[in-house]
């Protein structure tokens, strides 16, 4: 069945050939479902493992991981996997490791094409983004490394090319988070990388004071560990303004985020203050954060101070990592989750609507059960489809010998996901939600997204050692309904990065900011999905654009995805029911 849905009177724009991405129309569940995690990254041919590299001498770049992507390079509607790499730091070795990208072949298997696709890129590997940054209608690849960063531009003949030089995003510092998005609502989406810090090789960590010092506040420097980042200076953020002809010209002084106090980790953009452009957060490694607010004329002013995102409820600076956007109380404004170090509460910042935000770090019941950990990689999604976000966090120690400086602390050390209340609180459910949430990895970066296709968020996990995780979600999309929104843009930018999408279904209402890069230096499925519990029908679809335009679709039958064209509606195509 297919069927064309027809918004209200809206402004009209330019015509497009449509491409129907894997949208479903599946019969409703019974809602009566356990949701589980379980790993099936060897079954499905995801056999990735990071090398860092390590020869002993501790250099601090072995500590960080990698950022991994759900993304859909060859537009089948199918989600594929891009995992970072680093790679041997042993003088005078030939490099052999390699980024890796894993083709989804549609029946919850993958192939490696990373040689075939030309998307092995052999830089020290730290995060990476995806989006369609030249509007023609396919995704394309940006990767922030110890080094020069990459960007591959996909040739839509399921091959990539290197388009780095050309268009002069090939900065050589420590790249760390990257996210696409558009700044000034033009249509061409805009590229910030956080930076990390300035450090060389030949600094490792002898004679440098260490990531933490042993039990009883005694300074061991006859212990070999990671160095602290206290050692070295930070490095500036870069912002890139998308010039429109495949090049991109440097505008970070200009547009005010010029800033070499910060230690970026991980960055996120979203439109906190609901003026309609996107603004931005940055996560930094015992630094204050930054919330870049857009000013609409292509500038920015640091905001965190004020808005009271920047230290922790009393004042403290944090070892800040990955962090994400998602309105978890569903009262339409954009609240913040950020993790932090051993000892450091994960950061809730609920948005107050007033350009304000209240730390609630304490009260949601987060900041408690995350104390023991050291947090990466975080998102707020809803993994069993009750219409409120709930919040994954990636644990694993910095040191890989902490046991002798902190007998309470190892170096593995399990994820962890709290469910979200429906009160402003959160429990920790990671011992009840299956054996792939069971276990202790050293994990770094994760990305979220629907890659088997029945209606429920998978989680992709890497860590800085062992082979990475494929969290298949089983029964989700049998503990609730959901949908799924694609959205297109034709005056904006076609991936709609920056669009809001808000629901009402029965009373409950929900938004959705399409984003690029989010959690620590990833990214998750560019599809806006929604959990509806057991509510069957959307009584009305919004998607306001960039562009100003806004569709209004009614009357949506749950369990299924819809493509939202700018100005135009949305089409609906069935599929076979989904499953496990």
């Amino acid at each position: 069945m297919r069927r064309r849905c027809i918004p209200a009177a809206l402004p009209t724009t330019s015509s497009l050939t449509w491409i129907i991405l894997g949208c479903s129309l599946v019969a409703a569940p019974a809602l009566e479902a356990t949701v589980t995690f379980v790993d099936v990254a060897y079954e499905a041919g995801v056999n990735f493992r990071y090398t860092h590299g390590g020869t002993g001498q501790k250099f601090f770049i072995e500590t960080m991981g990698p950022g991994c992507a759900f993304l859909d390079y060859d537009g089948d509607g199918e989600l594929d996997i891009y995992a970072v790499n680093g790679h041997t730091l042993k003088p005078g070795a030939e490099v052999v490791e390699t980024n890796r990208l894993f083709r989804n072949k549609g029946d919850g298997t993958f192939t490696d094409v990373s040689v075939a696709a030309a998307a092995d890129d052999r830089g020290y590997g730290v995060g990476v983004t995806a989006a369609d940054y030249d509007n023609d209608g396919d995704t394309d690849v940006f990767i922030s490394n110890y080094g020069a960063n990459v960007l591959y531009s996909n040739s839509a003949d399921g091959r990539f090319r290197d388009h780095t030089i050309a268009a002069g995003v090939g900065d050589q510092r420590w790249g760390t988070g990257c996210t696409f998005l558009d700044i000034d609502n033009d249509g061409l989406l805009d590229l910030y990388v956080a930076n990390y810090l300035d450090y060389t090789l030949d600094e490792p960590g002898k004679d440098l004071t260490p990531y933490v010092v042993a039990a009883g506040d005694t300074l061991r420097m006859d212990l070999r560990a990671y160095p602290s980042p206290d050692n070295f200076d930070g490095a500036a953020d870069v912002l890139y303004r998308n010039v429109g002809d495949g090049t991109f010209v440097d505008v970070t002084e200009k547009a005010g985020v010029l800033n070499p106090d910060g230690k970026g980790m991980g960055v996120v953009g979203g439109d906190y203050d609901g003026d309609g452009f996107v603004d931005i957060f940055v996560a930094n490694d015992q630094r204050a954060n930054f919330l870049y607010r857009n000013g609409g004329d292509g500038t920015f002013t640091d905001m965190a101070l004020i808005a009271g995102v920047g230290y922790s409820g009393d004042g403290r600076m944090e070892a800040s990592m990955g962090a994400d956007f998602g309105d978890y109380d569903n009262d339409g404004w954009l609240d913040l989750v950020v993790p932090n170090f051993q000892r450091e509460p994960t950061s809730v910042y609920r948005n107050e609507g007033d350009g304000m935000f209240a730390y609630e770090s304490s009260r949601s019941g987060i900041g408690r059960g995350s104390l023991a950990f050291v947090g990466w990689s975080t998102a707020f999604f809803d993994y069993d489809n009750d219409g409120f976000l709930d919040v994954f966090i990636a644990n694993g120690h910095t040191l890989d010998n902490i046991e002798l400086f902190d007998a309470s602390a190892t170096y593995p050390q399990r994820n962890q996901l709290f469910a979200n209340r429906h009160d402003g609180t959160f429990q920790d459910v990671s011992d009840q939600v299956g054996p792939g949430m069971a276990t202790s990895k050293v994990s770094r970066g994760a990305a979220f997204g629907d890659y088997d296709q029945d209606g429920d968020i998978d989680i992709f996990v890497v860590h800085s050692k062992k082979a990475a995780d494929l969290l298949r979600n089983e029964g989700g999309h049998r503990a609730g309904h959901w949908l799924h929104v694609r959205v297109v843009g034709v005056t904006s930018n076609r991936d709609g990065i920056g669009a809001r999408v808000e629901i009402q279904a029965d009373g409950l209402k929900q938004i959705r900011e399409i984003k690029a890069g989010s959690g620590l230096y990833g990214q998750n499925d560019l599809r806006a999905t929604f959990g509806l519990g057991g509510k069957t029908q959307i009584d009305l679809l919004q998607v306001r654009w960039p562009s100003g335009v806004v569709d209004r679709i009614h009357n949506l039958p749950a369990d299924q995805m819809v493509v939202v064209m700018e100005g135009e509606g949305c089409v609906v195509e069935s599929q076979s029911e989904g499953g496990d």
